[in-house]
């Protein structure tokens, strides 16, 4: 029964790190303390469901926080899944077609989309002149005629 209890213990202390974890990400916004709180949580549970020594329980929430991070650093290198592209407008006009707003001279020129006005890379082509967006460099998008 003591076992029990130090286990129920170890868990909910576990638990209680984990929300603390994710309540100091909204405090310190950066997208790392939640995935450790998410480690704690998950570290906790199965605590909870099995017998786990406290060294097995500070090695699976190592590893749990050590995979969760590395997922959470490759998906924000890569733009995040499908639909995550918030505040990100650049990335969903690769492929998009226009016509050009102002000439692109010497290399540089300006089309909108919507209700803004980019800057575009691309051959020189005048005003009107119809391209698709097919990269970006910085904030710059590069377009090639259609």
């Amino acid at each position: 029964m003591a076992g029990t209890i130090e286990a129920l213990g170890a868990a909910w202390s576990w638990v209680i790190a984990g929300l603390v974890l994710a309540g100091a990400e909204i405090l310190v916004p950066g997208m790392f303390l939640i995935w450790l709180g998410l480690a704690a949580l998950a570290t906790g549970l199965a605590t909870a469901a099995l017998p786990v020594p406290w060294q097995g329980q500070t090695l699976l929430f190592a590893a749990l926080a050590v995979a969760l991070v590395g997922l959470a650093t490759r998906l924000h290198r890569r733009g995040g899944p499908p639909g995550t592209g918030l505040n990100r407008a650049d990335r969903g006009l690769i492929g998009r077609e226009g016509l050009l707003e102002e000439p692109i001279v010497q290399g540089s020129g300006r089309i909108r989309f919507d209700d803004t006005l980019w800057r575009v890379s691309g051959p020189d082509l005048p005003a009107g002149g119809r391209v698709r967006v097919v990269g970006l460099a910085g904030t710059v998008l590069r377009v090639e005629a259609v």
